[in-house]
C-alpha cells in the first residue's frame, strides 16, 4: 500500500537564538501546575511549529532576577567566562503570540528542582531566559485516530495539540496524574475521548497509565501515538503499544521528559 502523503512527518530546523524575557503574569492552573506568561521584543520572531517543540529555560541564580543567558556561537550556546552557567531543563511552548509578543510556558510542580522551586515563588517583573527551539517534528494532523499519552509533564502538549487538531478529529488522550486535583480541562474541537487515572490509587507510578493504554481502543487506520513522561513508564507504554499492539514504530513517538532519581532528563525514546 503506498504511504499518504499528508501523512508524512516532516522535521523542520529554526536558527538558534537565546532570548531574555521578562514575565507578565503568573496563574496556577492546578495545584500541580503553574502557568507563566512571558514577554519580550525578541519573541516577534519566535517560532514553534509543533506542539511537542522544547525551548532551553535558563533560570536566575538564588537571590538574583536575571539568568545568564548564552549567544548563539557558530557550535552552539557561548555562556560568558567569568559567570556561573545557569541552571537550565528543557520545555514546551505552550502558546505563543507573536503579535502580542507573548510566550505561555506550564511548570508541572510533581517533583522538587529549581524549576518548580522558582515557578513556586514566580512574580510578574521578574525574567527567564529561553534558548530555541532548535527544530521541530511536524506530525501532520490529518491521521485517522490520534492517541496522546503522559502524565503532569505531557500536559502542555497535550492541551496544545487537541486545541490545534481540527475539528471531527478522532482522538484519546491517556493521562496520570496525581490526583482529581491535577486534572485540566481541554480547549478541542476534535472529538476527544479523555482517560484519566491517578497515582493517588496506585502503588506504582506508572501501573494505572500502562493498565489504561493497554485498555485503550485502537480504531483502524492510519492512527499516531504521541507519548511523554517518566522515562521508565514511557518505555513500558512504547513497549506494549510496539509488540503487543502492532503499532508501526513509524508512527509513534515517546520521550522521557524526566527520569526517577535523575535531573535534566529529556531524550526521545526509540530502539
Amino acid at each position: 500500500m503506498q504511504a499518504r502523503s499528508d501523512l508524512a512527518v516532516t522535521r523542520v530546523r529554526h536558527p538558534l537564538k537565546f532570548r531574555l524575557l521578562q514575565v507578565t503574569r503568573v496563574q496556577p492552573l492546578t495545584p500541580h501546575l503553574i502557568r507563566v506568561t512571558l514577554t519580550g521584543d525578541d519573541l516577534d520572531d519566535f517560532v514553534s511549529a509543533s506542539f511537542d517543540d522544547h525551548i532551553k529555560v535558563f533560570f536566575p541564580a538564588p537571590g538574583e532576577d536575571k539568568p545568564v543567558v548564552p549567544v548563539a556561537g557558530p557550535n552552539g550556546p557561548v555562556f560568558p567566562e567569568d559567570q556561573p552557567r545557569p541552571v537550565a531543563r528543557d520545555f514546551t511552548p505552550r502558546r505563543h503570540d507573536r503579535a502580542a509578543r507573548e510566550l505561555d510556558i506550564e511548570f508541572a510542580m510533581h517533583e522538587a528542582g529549581p524549576a518548580a522551586t522558582w515557578a513556586a515563588q514566580a512574580k510578574v517583573g521578574q525574567f527567564l531566559g529561553i534558548g530555541g527551539p532548535r527544530g521541530s517534528l511536524v506530525i501532520p494532523t490529518a491521521f485517522d485516530w490520534h492517541l496522546l499519552i503522559g502524565d503532569e509533564t505531557a500536559l502542555p502538549a497535550i492541551a496544545r495539540r487537541l486545541s490545534e487538531l481540527p475539528a471531527g478529529a478522532r482522538v484519546a488522550a491517556v493521562l496520570e496524574v496525581a490526583d482529581p486535583s491535577a486534572r485540566i480541562a481541554f480547549d478541542t474541537a476534535a472529538e476527544l475521548h479523555e482517560v484519566w487515572c491517578y497515582r493517588s490509587d496506585t502503588s506504582y507510578r506508572g501501573d494505572a497509565l500502562l493498565q489504561a493504554v493497554r485498555d485503550t481502543f485502537l480504531p483502524d487506520g492510519a492512527g499516531y501515538v504521541w507519548a511523554a513522561g517518566e522515562a521508565a513508564s514511557m518505555r513500558a507504554v512504547r513497549y506494549h503499544l510496539v509488540t503487543e499492539r502492532g503499532v508501526d514504530k513509524a508512527h509513534i513517538r515517546a520521550a522521557a521528559y524526566w527520569k526517577q532519581g535523575a535531573v535534566a532528563v529529556h531524550e526521545n525514546l526509540d530502539d
